[in-house]
């Protein structure tokens, strides 16, 4: 891992689609509007995009923490856009801002922290659990 410098930013894009809707994820009655879980998603890849280049090969940086808050709904067929910032670097551990927002508005913001991983190593310790 080369070292990762506080302020990267990474963003990750998607449009929303059907299978993306909390009314899918939970409960029927909900409303057809983007799911937490989805949102999450999002802002997710926009902090693993913020740090890819900081890599090395066979490293990759797993989700440890959220704390988001949901502020507003989207509707099937609109543009949401993840941004995360670096903020803190402890090692292999890592601690972004985060926030989503579609073509009108913010609708969710918050922290998320990852942590640099071999994926070597997380696969033997896989195979050890299935053996």
């Amino acid at each position: 891992m080369k070292p990762i410098p506080v302020g990267a930013k990474g963003s990750f894009t998607l449009v929303v689609r059907p299978d993306q809707l909390a009314n899918n994820f939970k409960d029927s009655t909900l409303p057809p509007v983007l799911s937490t879980p989805v949102m999450i998603m999002i802002m997710e890849n926009a902090a693993l995009n913020a740090i890819k280049a900081y890599l090395d090969p066979g490293e990759s940086a797993v989700g440890t923490s959220v704390d988001i808050r949901h502020l507003a709904a989207t509707p099937v067929g609109k543009r949401v856009t993840g941004e995360a910032e670096v903020t803190k670097v402890e090692g292999r551990r890592v601690t972004f801002t985060v926030r989503a927002a579609d073509e009108h508005e913010e609708i969710g913001n918050g922290t998320h922290e990852r942590a640099v991983v071999n994926l070597a190593k997380i696969a033997e310790r896989l195979a050890a659990k299935q053996g």
